[in-house]
């Protein structure tokens, strides 16, 4: 734990239950590890962009808060006008009273910046009252290099060379002219640390002119189950069944998953999560009795599904920052196989817990294995579930976080700020 208990502002587009992805998964995580380790956590999300996106889809139950928690969902009487307004200028427009609500006159020791999609950069020069707060900015997709955020081009395939304009439209987004004002950078010198999950997301920001001079290596992590909880979970289906979790987006490589299943014959797949190909996947394979598509899954209900599945496979298209599902998987004593990019690539070379596949044939083939193989599938499962609990479990993760924040305070100026109405002045 730190050395005293610390105030610590959570800032995010999207936090559950208002959420889609890893990046507010993560958000919940590390805001309700922090209140247990003994921190003050706010947490302000924007709930009416959420609702924007989601459209008519069911929010989902909320995720359990720790007390020392305090969340605070924004929502305004014009979500669309207010929305388009920080998308366009960049800034926090229209949420900048309710912002100043949340802070009053707290003192916060770090303001730790996740998902600022919608709140727009203008959002980093944020400076409460009192000391000067330690910045923080984790790096989970690629909104600092691409307006479409995750490097996928005209939505239907992995970036090759920039053409941000056409891809913007064609994917339907509006063009954000502060791109090119120089607003990011001047903001970015706001933040003391840009947090990473992987080498990759280093690598392809230094590739296009982001270099992140402040960067601190910090995998995501999950909950690592001990053995009795592990012996806990009934077998959900009888019978062998390999499992995809995850967003289900044309990026997430669902198109090589099925055409390596017509290969396979004989074994089950499930496919757990929502998105916008959910119901295109229920129709597609109605008539398919080895594949099963759930939907939404719970996370107690997902625990059990990663459990007993042969190998857990995630087969994302584009360069997948980190790879959520892949350390949940190994964290339940379950293998991966992930296709050989992005951060999926470090999980599963650093674990020894998973294959890695590049082609359809690779997938196939690495399926058929893990299906027969029961002394590969229970090494390579010995092996992740070490490899998890040493360097992606809530431990390791704190431990890791807490040095950052102590190296950061260490050199930083934190001479008191003025108020927010003297800085107005």
């Amino acid at each position: 734990m730190m050395e005293s208990r610390r105030r610590i502002l959570l800032i995010t587009t999207f936090y559950p239950p208002h959420s889609f992805g890893g990046d507010a998964v993560y958000s919940w995580r590390l805001a309700n590890a922090l209140a247990q380790d003994g921190h003050l956590v706010d947490v302000i999300h924007c709930a009416d962009s959420y609702e924007l996106l989601a459209g008519s889809r069911l929010l989902p139950k909320p995720l359990p808060s720790h007390p020392n928690v305090s969340v605070h969902p924004l929502r305004s009487s014009f979500p669309l006008l207010v929305s388009l307004a920080g998308h366009q200028s960049g800034f926090p427009v229209g949420r900048g009273s309710r912002i100043a609500a949340v802070i009053g006159n707290k003192e916060y020791d770090v303001i730790h910046f996740n998902n600022i999609s919608l709140f727009g950069p203008g959002i980093l020069g944020l400076t409460p009252p009192g000391r000067k707060p330690i910045k923080l900015l984790s790096v989970l997709e690629y909104w600092l290099v691409c307006p479409a955020h995750l490097l996928w081009k005209f939505g239907d395939r992995p970036c090759d060379s920039e053409q941000c304009l056409e891809c913007v439209i064609r994917s339907r987004r509006p063009p954000q002219l502060w791109r090119h004002t120089g607003l990011l950078e001047r903001m970015a010198a706001e933040v003391d640390g840009f947090l990473v999950p992987s080498r990759a997301v280093s690598r392809i920001h230094a590739e296009r002119g982001f270099p992140m001079e402040t960067q601190h290596h910090l995998p995501l992590f999950t909950e690592v189950p001990e053995d009795d909880e592990l012996s806990s979970f009934g077998e959900p289906f009888g019978e062998p069944y390999f499992l995809f979790a995850g967003r289900l987006e044309p990026l997430k490589g669902l198109e090589d998953l099925l055409a390596a299943w017509q290969r396979v014959g004989n074994c089950r797949l499930v496919i757990a999560g929502d998105g916008s190909q959910l119901e295109s996947l229920r129709r597609r394979t109605a008539g398919a009795p080895g594949i099963q598509v759930l939907g939404h899954v719970s996370p107690p209900d997902l625990a059990g599904l990663y459990r007993h599945a042969r190998a857990c496979i995630v087969p994302s298209s584009f360069e997948e920052p980190f790879g959520l599902a892949a350390i949940e998987a190994l964290a339940y004593r379950t293998p991966v196989i992930a296709r050989d990019i992005g951060g999926l690539r470090e999980i599963v070379g650093e674990s020894g817990g998973g294959l890695l596949f590049q082609t359809v044939a690779q997938l196939t083939e690495s399926i058929l294995r893990l299906r027969e193989d029961d002394a590969l599938r229970e090494s390579l499962a010995r092996r992740g579930y070490r490899a998890c609990a040493q360097h992606w479990s809530r431990p390791a993760h704190l431990r890791r976080y807490y040095q950052i924040v102590s190296g950061i305070e260490a050199t930083k100026d934190r001479s008191v700020s003025p108020s927010l109405s003297e800085s107005r002045r």
